[in-house]
């Protein structure tokens, strides 16, 4: 996807790979014509422009944005047209080709085995009607040159022989949507689409494509509509639109008509030419949504003659399984699949069930690991979504996997690093193809920051640090995937998950006869894993292959073939089983209980039932082990006890019992039960409409028509309820909209919630929003929700330009559209223990968010908020006054 940072506010992405395995040897090269003038010497036999594909099942990608990685070249970094400024993020830095290649060291120890990198092609510059650079790459002119800014196109050819010269491979993003912004309406009559045009003349280098094939964009030029090149569209206002979101503009980019036959050909044309001339061993398709399915069968198949599609190409030069993967950004709620049939969709033709693009990069696995390990939500929703995806896409392992990109926050803008180490194990030890975001091993928070000193963010030195832990961790990591092909081609089978909340995880990786096992404890605290089944026999033991905490050794199956394990907060182990079996002690303790299994119950109940071998044992609710209810058993060998069920509220969730008697003594099976409860009303504050201006009354949208006059972050209503040490937050605005297809449900607004618990002494400062909060309050949590992120901070590292600590769980979140309500729900386990809701004080404000708080200025401006001067004036649009729970 590209990045219109400002104007392009929501991602989209998909992926597509492989296809076509036959194996002919490589054609030799032409021979030369004969010439009178001095030949230059025979190229060696092996030019390493052109290279047999791999495998790619077997392949780690490295995702670069050039610009932002090395500058080898700072000469060619300025072009004169304004548009180069480290200093803004939203300019060019000066990163290029030659900088990359001579970073390839750096890549490859970190184990990547490919480099994908953002579009090289001759872009547009500057775009003045939304204040952005196209440093990004997404913003074609021409679509057959390289830019300017990135050199050459020998230095791509270098840049590709290097890469093959170390067995490595490249992969080009390219996009068939759409081109840069050279026209855009200011209101749109499709009957006459020549009419409300405004041209894009303050563009640089210039207005318009440089392209021949694409020099037709004009709509006010009656043979340019003639010509029928592009989509005579406004901007898409609602992605949910099937019609929309093929034929209308995204974010203003002039949207290619990709069912002319004339762009298609030239299509096949420019992405073909970059096979031949630069040796490019896979592409990543930008946008993929936005066309139709058919096209990928012409662009990647057709054997015409003189317009061949990718494929036919590419095995012509001797790569048979030559990579697409294409963007295609969409995620599902837990449990759904809604969304994921929509990218498999675009992997085979629904009609026929003939492969279009073979994989896609698998955003609902992103989505949902994100919520997992870093967000805390309950392990069972990774389960559902590992297994389903089996069932899904019929070709999983050819779907490149993420967890973040240019386009969304980085993992550790809202996630911990110890969450971070947690993703990338599970993203290494699954299917699909992982690709690691260039600066994840340096434990980067900016969206794109830059990776050398003069670049943007890039906090004023070079990252290059080999040394650096998330570096070592991740060398670690690439090299267990590459030694062991069950992580590569195995089939998942979940062994063990959690309904309620954070905690285990295990799963069991096959393939061919070799089987490993993952085990995960997602929570900040102590987990027990219970009864876990292997399939082996009792005593095998299991070598540890890795483990990412300091209590991590080998082990050894218990009776019955299960294996019970005390994991540290964020544990995260691979067990490898070996050929050695010891003898088992059998355990002479058990515990049984009296009443059925599984039924509902309306709060605290009281359990009973008989144990041997034991005086007491400790019942573990739902695996926390720092929850634990001891019980005493009484002479006559029977025992009773009041079972605790505070901070559950949802009657869906099934939760978990098992005695156990310290380390990984096991006592009982597990017993489970649900809980039905009532949220009370707390207390309500019926906000003014209107009055969503700011602190000074002077504050405006941004004028791009998808605000229009929806007022999202004009409050409403703020509703406080609570059950046990649960609090749920209702925010009601005037219009909750999804005009850019968000993840969580909303969008053009952002929620940041402020929590006081008494007796505890947080801060007053609102990190990032130039402002404090009001008299009487000091925040101990803070919550900052928007469309495609969730987040609950402390006050740990908070100050006025620094957000704080990531915590999990963060807040679980809902939305009624109906109602115009977005429900946040905050369990008192995640505040430090919180044992009652009384006295618990609440703010509550409202802005919007893209890559941090969106931009204030003094003058209109169509994606920022205007009205006053941003580097001083307050983000808060609208706000509630300190709302205190009684």
């Amino acid at each position: 996807m590209h990045s219109r940072a400002s104007k392009r506010l929501f991602p989209v992405w998909v992926a597509v790979i492989l296809a076509c395995r036959s194996d002919p040897d490589p054609s030799p090269p032409p021979t030369p014509p004969p010439s009178e003038e001095p030949q230059p010497p025979a190229p060696p036999p092996e030019d390493l422009l052109q290279v047999p594909s791999p495998d790619w099942r077997d392949q780690i990608l490295y995702f670069v944005m050039t610009d932002r990685f090395a500058n080898g070249d700072p000469a060619n970094d300025d072009q004169g047209a304004g548009e180069f400024g480290p200093a803004d993020g939203a300019r060019y830095s000066g990163g290029d080709l030659k900088g990359l290649l001579g970073r390839l060291d750096y890549i490859q120890g970190l184990g990547a085995t490919a480099v994908w990198i953002t579009p090289p092609v001759a872009n547009q510059w500057w775009d003045p009607l939304v204040n952005y650079g196209g440093y990004h790459g997404y913003w074609a002119r021409d679509f057959t040159r390289v830019d300017a800014h990135l050199g050459t196109l020998e230095d791509y050819q270098r840049l590709s022989r290097g890469l093959h010269g170390r067995g490595m491979y490249l992969v080009q993003d390219i996009v068939l949507n759409h081109m840069a912004n050279c026209f855009t309406y200011t209101q749109y009559d499709p009957s006459d689409v020549s009419a409300h045009v405004r041209l894009n003349t303050g563009a640089k280098p210039a207005c318009g494509p440089s392209q021949a094939a694409f020099q037709q964009w004009d709509p006010t030029n009656p043979a340019h509509r003639q010509a029928n090149l592009f989509h005579w569209t406004p901007s898409i206002r609602d992605y949910g639109v099937r019609d929309q979101e093929l034929n209308w503009q995204l974010s203003d980019l002039d949207d290619l008509n990709t069912e002319n036959p004339a762009v298609l050909a030239a299509l096949k044309d420019s992405y073909t030419h970059w096979i031949r001339e630069a040796g490019v061993d896979g592409f990543r398709v930008d946008t993929a949504f936005y066309v139709p399915q058919a096209t990928f069968k012409d662009f990647l198949y057709s054997t015409d003659e003189a317009h061949p599609g990718v494929l036919p190409v590419a095995r012509s030069l001797g790569k048979a399984d030559f990579l697409a993967f294409g963007e295609g950004y969409a995620t599902d709620k837990p449990f759904e699949d809604t969304a994921s049939r929509k990218i498999a969709s675009y992997m085979t033709e629904e009609s026929t069930g003939e492969p279009l693009l073979p994989g896609m990069i698998h955003f609902p696995l992103y989505a949902t690991s994100g919520d997992v390990f870093a967000r805390g939500r309950p392990t069972a929703q990774l389960a559902h979504r590992l297994e389903h995806s089996r069932e899904v896409f019929a070709r999983p392992h050819l779907m490149p996997t993420i967890l973040d990109n240019h386009d969304v926050d980085r993992f550790l803008k809202g996630g911990s690093e110890a969450a971070l180490r947690q993703a990338l194990l599970f993203m290494m030890t699954v299917p699909g193809i992982p690709v690691l975001y260039y600066g994840t091993e340096q434990g980067f928070t900016e969206q794109r920051g830059a990776m050398f000193q003069a670049g943007f963010g890039s906090g004023g030195r070079d990252r290059f640090d080999t040394s650096a832990p998330l570096y070592g961790l991740i060398r670690e990591l690439t090299a267990l995937r590459k030694a062991h092909a069950v992580f590569r081609r195995g089939t998942p089978t979940v062994l063990r998950h959690n309904e309620v909340r954070a905690g285990v995880f295990a799963y069991q990786m096959e393939h061919e006869g070799q089987v490993a096992f993952v085990i995960f404890n997602t929570a900040d605290e102590r987990m027990l894993l219970d009864n876990l089944p292997t399939g082996l026999p009792e005593g095998r033991v299991l070598e540890l292959g890795a483990g990412l905490d300091p209590e991590a050794e080998a082990v050894q199956v218990g009776p019955g073939g299960r294996l019970s394990l005390n994991l540290p907060p964020r544990a995260a182990r691979v067990f490898l089983p070996s050929d050695q079996t010891r003898p088992v002690t059998p355990e002479p303790a058990r515990v049984t209980v009296t009443q059925a299994s599984g039924g509902t119950v309306p709060g605290d109940f009281e359990l009973s039932g008989s144990a041997v071998g034991v005086s007491s044992f400790q019942w573990v609710v739902d695996g926390a082990l720092a929850r634990t209810q001891p019980v005493t058993v009484k002479p006559d060998g029977t025992w009773s006890t009041r079972v605790s069920t505070t901070g559950m509220v949802d009657a869906s969730l099934q939760h978990s019992l098992v005695a156990w008697a310290g380390d990984a003594r096991v006592l009982s099976g597990t017993w489970t039960f649900r809980v039905s409860r009532v949220f009370t009303p707390l207390l309500t504050h019926e906000d003014p409409e209107g009055d969503d201006v700011g602190p000074s009354g002077t504050y405006h949208y941004p004028t791009d028509s998808s605000w229009g006059d929806n007022h999202q972050g004009d409050l409403r209503r703020v509703t406080l309820l609570g059950s046990d040490t649960v609090l749920r937050i209702a925010l009601q605005t005037k219009t909750v909209t999804t005009v850019w297809n968000p993840q969580n449900g909303f969008d053009h607004v952002a929620f940041t919630v402020f929590l006081d618990v008494p007796g505890r002494t947080g801060l007053t400062v609102m990190p990032q929003q130039n402002a404090s909060l009001p008299t009487g309050m000091d925040w101990d949590y803070r919550l900052r929700v928007h469309g495609w992120s969730n987040t609950l901070f402390d006050t740990r590292g908070a100050s006025a330009t620094q957000e704080g600590t990531p915590l999990s769980p963060t807040a679980s979140l809902s939305v009624d559209k109906a109602a115009n309500t977005v429900v946040l729900t905050v369990s008192g386990e995640a505040l430090d223990g919180l044992t009652d809701l009384r006295g618990v004080k609440v703010y509550v404000t409202t802005w919007d968010y893209d890559m941090g708080y969106r931009r204030l200025v003094p003058s209109p401006a169509e994606w920022e908020f205007w009205g006053a001067d941003g580097t001083t004036s307050p983000l808060v649009l609208d706000d509630t006054p300190l709302l205190v729970i009684p």
